[in-house]
C-alpha cells in the first residue's frame, strides 16, 4: 500500500510544484512506483510532465465530483515508475461544488482508496491556497511536506499553515503526520539564505530535512521542455539534492537499507 505524501504551502513562489514534480521523479527513478497528483488549477505539475493541460479532458476534477475512475484518467510519463493524475482549470470550481457534496473533506480520499494500492508513494501537488480541495489532500495524505524558501519572509504564514494541518489532524485525519519542512531556494552566496536556514533549524530542529535544495537555473528552465530535472539534466545540483530527498525520505520510513554514508550524493556547489 502506498504512501501519499501531500506537498502543501499557502504561499506561493516556494518552489511546491517544483519539488512535486522532482521528488516523485527521484521515486520514480529509485525504482518505486510513483503517481504524482496535480491538485492545483494551474496544472503546473500536469505541464511539468510534458502535457498541455488544454489538450486534458479529465482530470481529478471528474474524480472528486463525478466518480469516474481514476484508472481511465492516470497518465504515463517519458519517466519509468511515473504516472500522473492530472489537472485542468475547471478544479477551480471544485472549491464551490464540493461545499454541498457530504463528506466533502474526503472526495479525494475516496479516489486514492481505488489505487493506492497500486503505487509505492503518491504525492500531491496542492494548490497555493488552504480551500478545501488542499484540505481534501491533507485529509487523503499520511504526511504533508512544508516547502519553505530561503528568503526574508520565509516564515510568514507557516504558523498559519501549520494551524490547519493540527486541525485536520484533531478532526479529519488522526493519523496525518508532518513529513517535515523542506528549505528551497538556497543560495550559497548569500548570508541571508544561511540564516534563514539558521533560524528555520532553530525554530523547528528536527522536522527540517538535512536535504537543502539549492536554487539552480536548470530546475528553473526545465519545466518549460516538460522534464524533470533528472530527465533535463541530471547532473545539476537540483538533480542530486531531490534524489538525496528521497532516499532521506525512504530512510525516515524505513524503505531502504542504505547506509549513512551512501544516503548522501558530494557534490561541488554552483
Amino acid at each position: 500500500m502506498g504512501k501519499i505524501i501531500a506537498i502543501a504551502n499557502q504561499k506561493g513562489g516556494v518552489g511546491k510544484t517544483t519539488t512535486a514534480i522532482n521528488l516523485a521523479a527521484s521515486f520514480a527513478v529509485l525504482e518505486h512506483r510513483t503517481l504524482l497528483v496535480d491538485a492545483d488549477p494551474q496544472a503546473n505539475s500536469t505541464s511539468g510532465v510534458g502535457f498541455d493541460p488544454k489538450n486534458i479532458k479529465s482530470s481529478i476534477y471528474e474524480c472528486m465530483i463525478d466518480d469516474d475512475n481514476p484508472h481511465d484518467i492516470i497518465l504515463n510519463t517519458q519517466t519509468p515508475n511515473l504516472d500522473l493524475l492530472p489537472a485542468h482549470i475547471d478544479l477551480v470550481g471544485a472549491e464551490i461544488e464540493l461545499i454541498n457534496l457530504p463528506q466533502r473533506e474526503r472526495m479525494m480520499k475516496k479516489v486514492f482508496e481505488k489505487i493506492k494500492d497500486d503505487y509505492d508513494f503518491i504525492i500531491i501537488d496542492c494548490s497555493p491556497s488552504l480551500g478545501l480541495v488542499t484540505v481534501n489532500a491533507l485529509t487523503a495524505a499520511d504526511s504533508v511536506m512544508v516547502p519553505v524558501q530561503c528568503e526574508y519572509f520565509a516564515l510568514e504564514g507557516l504558523g498559519k499553515l501549520l494551524n490547519t494541518i493540527k486541525i485536520v489532524q484533531n478532526k479529519l485525519n488522526t493519523a496525518l503526520e508532518l513529513e517535515g519542512i523542506l528549505l528551497t531556494m538556497y543560495d550559497s552566496r548569500l548570508n541571508l539564505s544561511k540564516q534563514v536556514v539558521e533560524e528555520v533549524k532553530l525554530h523547528f530542529q528536527n522536522i527540517v530535512f538535512d536535504t537543502i535544495i539549492h536554487r539552480n537555473v536548470r530546475a528553473a528552465e526545465a519545466p518549460s521542455f516538460g522534464e524533470t530535472i533528472i530527465m533535463h539534466d541530471a547532473g545539476s545540483i537540483a538533480a542530486v539534492n531531490y534524489l538525496n530527498l528521497a532516499r532521506e525520505i525512504l530512510q525516515k520510513n524505513e524503505l531502504t537499507r542504505l547506509t549513512e554514508a551512501e544516503r548522501i550524493i558530494d557534490v561541488a556547489e554552483e
